[in-house]
């Protein structure tokens, strides 16, 4: 299979239907990477580790602060406790919200509770933010100004 063709069917299975955390598996939130394809994360909890992501997400798939993921716990890691399994987008968090699966707060942290996740609200801003474009805050004040300037002349 060519790299193209593996690249393509990756990004499906990611972008597509993603089944639900079993028993065993969390939902985490990507804090930082540390380098080496491992991720900082922390559940749910507070309890903060190391996640590592799989030789198939590797240069096809992109993680990011804030981004929310499904690991596979590691039984015999110390640093490294978990295997990344899967990547929730926007979409895939609405619905684990919906379903009460996941008990992420609104404001982008993951120490929330059932009832916080459970409400109906379509607020979105802890889902995703672009840092690396400026936010533009537009007044009225200098269209104000302008007009007075032209009236008093």
């Amino acid at each position: 299979m060519s790299q193209a063709t593996k690249r393509k069917h990756v990004v499906k299975e990611v972008l597509g239907d993603y089944d639900p955390p079993s028993e065993i598996q969390q939902i985490v939130r990507v804090l930082g990477s540390p380098g080496n394809n491992l991720h900082e994360v922390e559940t749910a909890q507070g309890e903060r580790f190391l996640a590592s992501m799989p030789t198939k997400f590797r240069k096809n798939i992109w993680i990011k602060r804030g981004d929310f993921l499904i690991v596979d716990p590691i039984q015999e890691g110390e640093k490294v406790k978990a295997e990344i399994n899967s990547i929730l987008y926007k979409e895939h968090i609405k619905q684990l919200r919906k379903d009460g699966l996941c008990n992420t707060k609104k404001d982008g942290s993951n120490r929330g509770s059932e009832e916080e996740s459970g409400d109906d609200s379509e607020d979105d801003s802890d889902l995703f933010v672009n840092t690396n474009r400026r936010n533009y805050e537009y007044s009225e004040s200098e269209d104000e100004e302008e007009d007075e300037e032209e009236q008093g002349v």
